[in-house]
């Protein structure tokens, strides 16, 4: 990408790809129509505050499921790319690195990045429902664990279920205007708002590029789109990026 002098700030929206090559699973079904949605689960059967309120148990066994397969999996190469580029940036340019990412699995920090917004929740957080408080959890839920804030047996996973609101929207937009750069990684652009931040980074003035196995839905808004898998695509980035 040519003229990154002047890149002080960067916000990078990660997605399902940036994990996928780390062996987890994603929501929607891959290019070749193949199965997805984690064990064949409908998204209306696990992943809504009505399928929660329904059958509380299916969700419940569902979360602890995919909390103990990820506690498995390891970050790949683009995870530890993104990693070093949140730690040295600073130091190389003065700016900032804010990621965003709509994973709810830790392996952006187990990669070692620092500053990581999940704005879609967290499998190793659970959120107690009757005082608001959130706690790591690593355990399963299906027991209905006291809250060891209030005791109560409110606790639910800590992840925005379709229908709720993603976290930290004020945040995101905040970092938006002050980025010079916005980077998408591994996401199809088809689940807003985060679909949108392409768009609005533009309009602010952003340079904006998307890395991504295939072109996502929001692809026209990109300056550049670079195609390939993400563990190939963000370490050959990142190194631009920092010079090495």
């Amino acid at each position: 990408m040519g003229g990154m002098s002047h890149i002080r700030n960067i916000v990078i929206l990660t997605g399902a790809g940036v994990s996928a090559e780390s062996g987890i699973d994603t929501f929607r079904a891959g290019a070749n129509g193949g199965p997805s949605l984690w064990e064949q689960h409908r998204v209306e059967d696990v992943a809504t505050p009505e399928a929660y309120a329904r059958d509380p148990d299916l969700v419940l066994r569902f979360y602890d499921m995919r909390r103990a397969a990820i506690q498995t999996k390891e970050p790949n190469a683009a995870h530890l790319a993104l990693g070093r580029l949140d730690r040295e940036w600073a130091r190389k340019t003065g700016g900032q690195v804010l990621i965003v990412t709509q994973n709810v699995d830790d392996l952006h920090e187990r990669g070692g990045a620092v500053d990581v917004l999940h704005m879609h929740g967290e499998h190793l957080n659970a959120w107690c429902a009757a005082c608001d408080a959130r706690h790591r959890w690593t355990g399963p839920l299906i027991q209905r664990p006291p809250c060891p804030a209030c005791d109560e047996a409110a606790l639910r996973p800590d992840i925005v279920w379709f229908g709720e609101m993603p976290y930290r929207m004020d945040d995101i937009f905040g970092a938006l205007r002050e980025a010079d750069l916005f980077v998408s990684i591994g996401t199809s652009g088809a689940v807003y708002p985060a679909a949108g931040f392409v768009r609005n980074a533009r309009e602010l003035g952003a340079r904006t590029l998307e890395l991504n196995l295939e072109r996502s839905q929001g692809s026209a808004w990109f300056d550049e789109t670079r195609l390939g898998p993400a563990s190939e695509l963000v370490p050959a980035w990142v190194d631009e990026m920092l010079g090495s």
